[in-house]
């Protein structure tokens, strides 16, 4: 009978489902803004979801750098220091110290625009090493097309970015070829730190025809600064970041930051479940929505034409 009842139970452990063994994912930012946040969260639900539960099995760290590079390089010694079973950076600046900080911690970077121009990986198919993550790229092309569409007057873009961020330096490069393509001018105004946000959003008054922001974390951090002066001179204001429109953009065309947490997510889990992140391609994140905000709109003397009303995941009014 013993062998039986050996047997039987070998069967039914099989059947079980694994029980996720305890782990510890570490999470930073470079700082906090709706956007990244629904990313974290993203990737948390994920976790959830997969059976890593925290306060039973998972242990979910978060650090903030608050806008300042100084501490994204020492929260990342730290946690390269607690040897976490995955560190998952959110944005530019928090990958490249992580990068930096480890080469033996499994890294899942997310909110990267340009990973390669970043230096995070050499290969995007093969990334080699300990690092992988999702690039959240925008389609700078189609921003451009919604501003015209929205402003067919439009001749100058007024490109509001932080110098100091390579993901925004990369998408200025884009930015002015898929300008000249659609007959446009790019001037710039930097911002290195949120409390010149402001200042440099006035710098682009009477030089150009609207304002457009990337997935910039430290313009994003302080838009509302940028939104005032917008306001206050009739400059319309695009963001590339969705979850910027409710905080004073006219508009935006790009991903939903939940779902890309959500994809990032699931490269974590195949790592926590033993792939090679070197092993797991660079993804770009799929999906875009379209949000506007008509309120906005009317108080920079903008109105919104019913072709992109009619085609808006969301309206805010």
């Amino acid at each position: 009978m013993r062998p039986i009842l050996l047997a039987l139970a070998a069967t039914l452990a099989l059947s079980l489902p694994a029980k996720a063994e305890n782990v510890t994912v570490a999470v930073t930012a470079i700082v906090e803004h709706p956007a990244l946040d629904a990313a974290r969260k993203g990737v948390l639900d994920v976790l959830t979801a997969a059976g890593y539960k925290e306060g039973e099995n998972l242990k979910f760290v978060f650090e903030s750098a608050q806008g300042n590079p100084a501490t994204a390089a020492q929260i990342a010694r730290q946690f390269a220091g607690d040897e976490p079973n995955v560190i998952v950076p959110i944005s530019t600046p928090s990958a490249q110290a992580v990068v930096s900080a480890t080469r033996d911690i499994p890294v899942v970077f997310t909110a990267v625009s340009d990973p390669l121009g970043a230096q995070l990986v050499k290969n995007m198919d093969k990334p080699g090493g300990n690092v992988t993550g999702l690039s959240d790229m925008s389609p700078v092309g189609e921003h451009l097309a919604l501003i015209k569409e929205i402003l067919p007057k439009v001749k100058t873009i007024g490109y509001l970015y932080n110098s100091g961020e390579a993901n925004s330096v990369s998408l200025l490069a884009v930015l002015k070829a898929e300008a000249e393509k659609a007959g446009l001018t790019v001037v710039e105004s930097a911002a290195t730190k949120s409390a010149e946000v402001q200042g440099a959003a006035r710098a682009l008054v009477g030089r150009a025809d609207a304002i457009y922001i990337p997935t910039d974390n430290t313009i994003i951090s302080a838009l509302e600064g940028a939104v005032a002066v917008a306001e206050e001179s009739k400059l319309p204001l695009f963001t590339a970041d969705t979850d910027s429109v409710s905080r004073g953009s006219i508009a935006a065309l790009g991903f939903n930051y939940y779902d890309v947490g959500k994809q990032t997510g699931e490269i974590v889990v195949r790592v926590l479940k033993g792939e090679n992140p070197g092993d797991i391609a660079v993804k770009t994140a799929a999906g875009s929505d379209l949000v506007v905000n008509k309120a906005e709109a009317a108080k920079m003397g903008v109105t919104l034409p019913e072709s992109v009303l009619s085609r808006a995941s969301k309206v805010i009014e």
